[in-house]
């Protein structure tokens, strides 16, 4: 699990250990969150292992696979959910906003993916899930980047379910819609309401709805499900 330490992340990690998975997770600044996701993986009864890891750092997402293996001695699940955003209208975006939003939001899923896949191939059996975002299936105001680099995500899945389904590995996305995070603490309250008027189901979602979504695609009763996108959303996206 790539980004752990808090909100959506945090919740996966929690749902995955209270169906018995032991739990590797990375995090970029946040130790003392880190910490926090490690009780609460091993208070669900399984094993924590949090690692310092940039993937947008080369070299960091094979060093923190190796270091997977080396306590838990397999990896049968990766989940790419890291990302970040920085959002402006275009012509107010800067190469450096662009650029850090597509490496952190899609590169860095592409590194953990790629240095996984030995691992995957060598045990015949394999699933990935990439968080992706409703947004980049239809864009949004001020978030060129972000709903590119998901979008991107979203491609990117297809691509590698078609490469590696004849070695049983599975790829799929869950693409979330407006999530009670603390991120949205900082959403204007004006941009707050539009979203939530566009919620078919009248609320927002929470962390535990997306970690459910991932534990079924992580799990064996999704074994023949491979290439999709699974929106977890209360009907935003319509």
């Amino acid at each position: 699990m790539t980004g752990g330490s808090r909100g959506i992340g945090r919740a996966i990690c929690v749902d995955l250990a209270r169906h018995g998975a032991d739990i590797a997770f990375t995090y970029r600044t946040d130790r003392d969150g880190a910490h926090t996701t490690a009780k609460q993986i091993e208070a669900a009864g399984t094993c924590a292992l949090a690692l310092l890891a940039d993937g947008s750092d080369p070299a960091a997402p094979g060093k923190a696979v190796m270091d997977v293996v080396g306590r838990f001695g397999r990896i049968d699940v990766l989940v790419n959910n890291a990302g970040s955003n920085q959002d402006a209208v275009v012509w107010k975006m800067t190469d450096q906003a662009w650029d850090e939003i597509l490496d952190a939001d899609l590169g860095a899923a592409f590194r953990f993916t790629r240095a996984v896949i030995p691992i995957f191939r060598e045990a015949g059996v394999g699933r990935i899930v990439n968080i992706s975002s409703i947004n980049g299936l239809r864009g949004k105001f001020g978030q060129s980047n972000y709903a590119a680099a998901k979008a991107g995500l979203i491609g990117f899945t297809k691509s590698i379910a078609r490469e590696l389904g004849s070695f049983n590995i599975t790829a799929n996305v869950v693409a979330p819609g407006l999530i009670e995070t603390d991120m949205l603490k900082g959403m204007p309250e004006e941009a707050r309401a539009q979203s939530l008027s566009e919620i078919v189901l009248g609320k927002l979602g929470t962390p535990e709805d997306v970690a459910a979504a991932v534990s079924f695609l992580a799990g064996r009763r999704a074994g023949h499900i491979t290439g999709i996108v699974l929106q977890v959303d209360g009907g935003q996206y319509l």
